[in-house]
């Protein structure tokens, strides 16, 4: 099975490789741009919505995949191997910008080339982590959208709190071979717990298995939350997340809307399908000459707060009126 995957994956590089001199001729003299694309979660519905919202943003500005540009997507689904090997591909068709999303994609990246312009979309402390020198003046063949502004990341204690007010200890969970600035949500969560009465503790998690046990062991702890901060892992494995915090009555906290639909408690966070949307006006000027350098790099805009009042009523809790008020999306 493994030959067969890698010989798959090995003749989809050389159709790749060989689709963007077709497409360049199809178009009767008109230059095909080459844009990489590497994403670090897996080719599921969460992974296809992003790419279609840069997609969708490049089309906005006049750039359609199969016409004017080609597009190379990769899914690297958390597994650092995988990624480096998907980034030494796409490094070697000689894209005109590389679109990377999550901070082990970054990395590999970044290792890959210093020459071809990187587009990061979602990362988190980019400064901290090295891949820029400062948001304003970036350096260097990187620029992008950050993730979060770890200014807002204490919402989540807050929100935490207000939904379920018996929290008196939250479990920062994370897998700390992808999460690398998780370091930097403690930090925050550490000046934030001065102002509210929660014990912050961290969890790193590596595996399913180790999900289980280390929900498990909250679920019988009195007074026990779960913040779930977004980064390829948890995006990967959030299902899970939400099945096992059902399951051990544990009311939890995430980044993303849509888990809220899909049995979540709440969310809060940015709009991570408008980053991607946004990503697209980089992309755009990039490919008209732009150096990444001169770009600085952009924060999210748009966050967003979700609540599933079912999961709400399984779980005991009453939802405050003033956080129901501030709420994006509340599912009865």
């Amino acid at each position: 099975m493994a030959s067969h995957i890698g010989r798959r994956k090995f003749l989809a590089t050389l159709v790749g490789a060989a689709a963007w001199p077709l497409a360049v001729r199809a178009q009767q003299g008109e230059r095909v741009r080459r844009i990489g694309l590497l994403m670090g979660v897996a080719d599921d519905l969460e992974g296809q919505a992003r790419v279609t919202g840069l997609k969708q943003g490049l089309q906005e500005l006049g750039w359609t995949d199969g016409r004017n540009i080609q597009i190379e997507t990769r899914f690297g689904e958390a597994d650092a191997g995988r990624i480096r090997a998907h980034a030494a591909e796409l490094t070697a068709l000689g894209p005109d910008v590389i679109v990377a999303n999550t901070t082990a994609v970054i990395r590999a990246a970044r290792q890959a080339t210093s020459s071809i312009p990187i587009v990061m979309v979602g990362v988190n402390d980019p400064v901290e982590q090295g891949f820029v020198s400062s948001l304003a003046h970036p350096g260097g063949n990187i620029t992008g959208f950050a993730l979060i502004n770890f200014q807002m990341v204490g919402k989540w204690l807050e929100m935490l709190k207000e939904a379920a007010p018996g929290v008196s200890r939250a479990a920062l969970m994370f897998n700390p071979d992808t999460a690398s600035t998780y370091y930097v949500y403690l930090r925050s969560f550490e000046a934030e717990r001065r102002s509210i009465a929660v014990e912050v503790a961290e969890a790193p998690v590596r595996n399913t298995a180790e999900i289980e046990e280390a929900i498990a062991i909250l679920g019988r702890e009195p007074g026990s939350g779960l913040i779930v901060p977004p980064d390829a892992f948890t995006v990967l494995h959030h299902q899970s997340f939400i099945r096992l915090a059902q399951q051990h009555r544990l009311p939890a906290v995430y980044a993303y809307r849509t888990y809220v639909a899909e049995g979540a408690l709440m969310s809060y966070g940015p709009d991570v399908y408008d980053l991607f949307r946004r990503s697209a006006s980089y992309i755009d000027r990039i490919l008209k000459g732009a150096k990444p350098a001169d770009l600085p790099v952009q924060q999210p805009t748009k966050f967003e707060l979700a609540i599933n009042l079912k999961t709400a009523k399984a779980l005991g809790l009453q939802i405050p009126d003033k956080l129901l008020a501030i709420a994006d999306e509340v599912i009865e």
